[in-house]
């Protein structure tokens, strides 16, 4: 069965307006993700999944299939876990693997990385993540750390911040927990990829799409290095 990715564009959005038609660097963040998709070379289908019609033509330009879910599953109130499923029921797969137009800074060959782990770990759900190798505390109390006494932070635990820039599901695993009302998203064996910082960014407010566009040199010079290496 198939691998899809599936890059979701819903048109409305409460902090940044119309966040996913935005530019970086001249290029809109939904086609970013598409091309960084197909770069990838892991996806037998990339799919832009949308309740608005205005992105098939992105689609179309950049090579990309486009699904339009129904106009309910766009709404502020709409759910991952609903829009995931409906995409699934109308694309059969074994895997679906979620990529984030509004994390345009995670590269393609982490991408490849990150389905190759999905699938050499045989997981129902993977989840990237950003390490935190930082004394964090949650409503007061320690989590990874003691009121007891002071540890260096190269000593600590990192936390596991989750950051949703890629997320894969075997789709059979999210379908029947969906289906059986249980919590799809954390369906069966899960799984966690670390990423970077600057991989992990997610523009949400016009702040985050500021630095998105400073990093940006930065990562194509990371890019260009690590290629003239592997050359």
């Amino acid at each position: 069965m198939s691998i899809l990715a599936m890059i979701p564009a819903r048109m409305g959005s409460q902090r940044l307006k119309q966040k996913n038609l935005r530019e970086l660097n001249g290029v809109p963040l939904v086609a970013r993700a598409i091309r960084k998709c197909r770069a990838a070379g892991v996806f037998d289908e990339v799919w832009l999944n949308s309740e608005h019609p205005a992105f098939a033509e992105i689609a179309r330009q950049e090579g990309a299939g486009f699904h339009q879910r129904p106009e309910a599953l766009g709404s502020n109130s709409a759910t991952s876990e609903q829009f995931v499923y409906e995409f699934l029921t109308k694309h059969p797969c074994e895997y679906v693997f979620q990529v984030h137009s509004i994390a345009p800074l995670l590269t393609a060959r982490q991408v490849a990385e990150f389905v190759e782990f999905t699938r050499r770990e045989q997981f129902d759900a993977v989840l990237s993540y950003i390490p935190e190798q930082i004394e964090c505390a949650l409503e007061g109390q320690p989590v990874n750390f003691s009121f007891a006494e002071k540890t260096n932070s190269q000593d600590l635990q990192p936390v596991q911040r989750i950051t949703w820039s890629i997320t894969g599901w075997r789709a059979a695993a999210y379908l029947k927990a969906y289906e059986a009302q249980a919590c799809a998203t954390y369906a069966g064996r899960v799984g966690f990829f670390p990423v970077d910082r600057i991989s992990g960014h997610v523009i949400k407010t016009e702040e985050d799409l500021r630095l998105a566009e400073a990093l940006l040199p930065l990562v194509q010079d990371f890019q260009a290095a690590d290629e003239r290496r592997c050359a």
